[in-house]
């Protein structure tokens, strides 16, 4: 018996198993006291960016050895920051897209304290951003010179350049891979399960180029401290990504898993 127990640990969680932990995972967040949700808001927004600082230091130094393979490497480094928020504690807007969603519709979260929940991560998701663009990247100076700002401009303009609706199209990209990364790290069983469960759909993510909100509220601010691009560029930017990251986590992962597996929740209650 304690010999199939562990044979079934190691496999890790069901699909069934993983959808009714991340119904409790999204009930969890909403019920977490203001000042955490502040805290550990600003945390997961800082994380996410110095991963993406680790992304264009990584890049920008790789280049003339590696030319355009350079941003792969920097796609491997940039999911610490996902580990970091997941293991060792940080709310992440994309994130909670997908875990509140899925106990939403699991009825087990309202959707005003769905929204209340999106609205007051963001906000301290972007002020965790911003803190590291301008403290870390301008003021420090890991973002303000020779090729990590040439870098970080030309990846902001990247971002800039794409119209609404394909930034929109590469939201639901980026976060269903992400949203992905969340169902498995639920669904594994010890610490090296998880960072490998995130790891590589995030980098996946990041190397393909598809456009996570957080992370663009870092990049683009970026850039913009070194008056290479615009606050207005910004929020054009910010909101078509965002709306694309809510498809992709609330409906391409949470909805679809929660319609494929929902009747094991119904029957797990009776």
């Amino acid at each position: 018996m304690n010999s199939h127990k562990k044979e079934t640990n190691d496999k890790g969680k069901s699909p069934e198993q993983i959808l009714a932990a991340t119904v409790v995972a999204g009930h969890h967040k909403l019920e977490k006291p203001f000042l955490a949700k502040a805290i550990l808001g600003f945390i997961g927004g800082a994380m996410i960016s110095l991963g993406y600082l680790l992304y264009i230091r990584i890049a920008a130094s790789a280049l003339e050895t590696f030319g355009p393979f350079s941003s792969i490497l920097g796609a491997c480094g940039f999911p610490i920051g996902l580990i970091i928020i997941l293991m060792a504690g940080g709310e992440l807007i994309t994130g909670n897209m997908m875990a509140v969603s899925a106990a939403f519709f699991a009825k087990k979260a309202k959707g005003w304290d769905l929204l209340k929940n999106w609205l007051m991560i963001t906000i301290c998701n972007v002020l965790g951003a911003i803190f590291v663009a301008y403290v870390f990247g301008h003021f420090v100076g890991l973002t303000a010179h020779g090729i990590f700002k040439a870098e970080v401009i030309e990846v902001a303009h990247a971002k800039i350049a794409a119209g609404p609706l394909q930034a929109f199209v590469s939201g639901i990209g980026c976060n269903w891979f992400v949203g992905l990364a969340l169902w498995l790290n639920y669904g594994a069983q010890d610490a090296a399960g998880k960072v490998l469960g995130i790891w590589f759909p995030v980098m996946t993510f990041v190397a393909i180029g598809f456009q996570h909100s957080v992370a663009n509220a870092f990049v683009i601010p970026a850039a913009i401290f070194e008056h290479g691009a615009t606050w207005f560029a910004f929020l054009e930017n910010f909101v078509c990504v965002y709306l694309g990251n809510v498809v992709g986590g609330a409906v391409f992962v949470s909805l679809f898993y929660y319609l494929a597996y929902k009747q094991s929740l119904a029957l797990k209650a009776d």
